[in-house]
């Protein structure tokens, strides 16, 4: 994939196929571009292992598994992260605190409002 070095990358952190295909497409059509696609934890910390994402929406929770590690994995590199989850703020585990929490379902331009604010793009 080419990356324009104007057009922030966005990493998709989401266990559910659909969701994930959604996100994907409303993240192209805000104009931003895809770092990657990632259902499973592991995939989530290689994609950012390799420094190629600008923002991140993360799910909370894969498939029972915490997502914090991609959070902290993204915190440690000084990459902005959504947090995109089924459970509430109140549920969530410190590993997200700082992030924006937004709960499923969530409207689109929500979703775009909130990752230009923190890539502090119009």
């Amino acid at each position: 994939m080419t990356h324009d070095s104007q057009t922030p990358r966005v990493l998709i952190v989401e266990d559910e196929p659909m969701l994930a295909y959604a996100l994907e497409e409303l993240v192209i059509e805000a104009g931003f571009q895809i770092a990657g696609v990632a259902g499973k934890l592991d995939a989530a910390i290689e994609i950012i292992d390799r420094g190629v994402c600008d923002a991140a929406i993360l799910d909370a929770n894969l498939k029972g598994v915490s997502a914090g590690p991609a959070a902290e994995a993204l915190k440690a590199r000084g990459v902005p992260f959504i947090i995109l989850s089924g459970y509430s703020q109140d549920q969530r585990h410190m590993d997200f605190a700082g992030a924006i929490h937004l709960q499923k379902p969530c409207r689109p331009e929500r979703l775009i409002e909130a990752r230009r604010s923190i890539l502090l793009v119009p």
